[in-house]
């Protein structure tokens, strides 16, 4: 079993928490600052090529989110850093095959140019190679360098491209500058993870592995973010921009908490802490998430003021928007902990609520509120069987006492 400092809910993951949280939230930041000068300097329509291409680059990267859970969870298991990093160069060899291949089809479905969607594209190997290197430090337990090279990799991705936007230049060059950026922090990344790791060198890990993760992380993305395409589809214009509106404290309360799972995860990788280390992830996001869906709920009067009367309408519904992202955090916790203990079959019940939801939005709701009503019935129940599930898992799969 993997040597790893042992940690509980007290001063180590407290710290460590913290830190994973602040570099989290200086790389959302930074990335959600990118939108505000690439709006004004491209245009409505460069604009708009701008982020779609964005969007096709975040679901391209899904195996990046996968690779970094299967080599935590090598690591924590005794792996050496060369079979996790061989692991990571096929990956990173195969998402760039797919992103060549893809990249016509993207450019014809989105109506994007060739450059700026094979520079979108390009990124998300690079990622890939950034996530082995934050997977050898999450398993090792060490959040300070990975705080560290999280907001690096938020800042890097985001200041060469405003540079380039600054200068007159288009999306093409701007998402090129941004993939250049990041590439440089996963070689920095490497310099931080070298040292301290020890274990098996010759071990050959399979894709497989990154694969059965990836359709986890998959379920989970295409869970939290569903039903803001189907609101498009079936409410009007105004509504659906309201209901995008309230997606803000879901998406809030959905990432706020997710340094406790990056803390614990280490401890949920290995068979003799896995069931209580669940039972504390758990139980932390439910807190966490009561305490932001009481803070939203009463900022929620303030929202006209910051964005207008003309928002006012999604003002008394914000708190379930909140709780519909508290539901989607616990919900991460569970899945994370089936990754980590190879039970990635819970995923199904994902899949499952994914496809009750679609089917609840597009037959039964007609208004906002209708809509979030559907949305977090489904994340409630579905994060309600999987952490149970997860937690019956795991004390199952523990090793007995000799």
């Amino acid at each position: 079993m993997g040597r790893m400092p042992r940690q509980t809910l007290t001063s180590s993951a407290v710290a460590g928490v913290t830190m994973v949280t602040a570099g989290s939230m200086i790389a959302n930041i930074a990335s959600y600052l990118l939108h505000l000068p690439a709006s004004r300097w491209l245009g409505p329509a460069g604009y708009g090529e701008f982020a779609s291409l964005l969007a096709a680059q975040l679901v391209l990267a899904v195996p990046a989110l996968a690779l970094q859970t299967v080599v935590a969870r090598e690591v924590v298991r005794g792996k050496g850093a060369h079979a996790v990093r061989l692991l990571g160069y096929r990956c990173a060899v195969i998402v760039a095959v797919a992103a060549m291949l893809l990249a016509p089809l993207v450019s014809w479905a989105l109506d994007t140019g060739m450059l700026a969607t094979f520079s979108a594209l390009v990124t998300a190997p690079v990622l890939v190679l950034l996530a082995t290197e934050q997977g050898l430090l999450q398993g090792s337990a060490r959040f300070g360098p990975l705080s560290v090279v999280l907001a690096a990799a938020g800042v890097a991705k985001v200041v060469p491209a405003v540079v380039v936007l600054a200068v007159g230049a288009g999306p093409g060059l701007a998402l090129a500058a941004s993939a250049v950026g990041t590439g440089l922090v996963a070689l920095c990344a490497r310099l931080f993870a070298d040292s301290g790791i020890t274990g098996e060198s010759s071990t050959r890990i399979g894709v497989a592995a990154v694969l059965k993760a990836s359709q986890v992380q998959l379920a989970l993305i295409a869970l939290s973010s569903m039903d803001l395409v189907i609101a498009r589809i079936v409410l009007s214009n105004d509504d659906a921009g309201l209901y995008a509106l309230g997606a803000v404290a879901t998406k809030a309360a959905f990432w706020l908490p997710q340094a406790v799972g990056v803390v614990l995860y280490p401890r949920m990788a290995n068979p003799a802490h896995s069931a209580q280390a669940i039972r504390s992830a758990l139980a932390v996001l439910v807190g966490l998430g009561a305490v932001l869906v009481a803070g939203v709920a009463g900022a929620a009067p303030l929202v006209p003021l910051l964005v207008g009367d003309a928002y006012q309408p999604v003002q008394s519904l914000l708190w379930l928007f909140a709780l519909h992202g508290a539901c989607l955090a616990v919900l991460q916790g569970a899945l994370l902990s089936a990754i980590a203990g190879e039970r990635t079959y819970l995923a199904v019940i994902a899949w499952i609520g994914l496809a009750v939801e679609m089917t609840g939005m597009l037959t039964l709701a007609s208004t906002i509120g209708q809509f979030i009503a559907v949305a977090v019935t489904v994340a409630s129940s579905t994060a309600l069987v999987a952490g149970v599930l997860a937690v019956r898992s795991a004390r199952r799969d523990a090793p007995r006492p000799m």
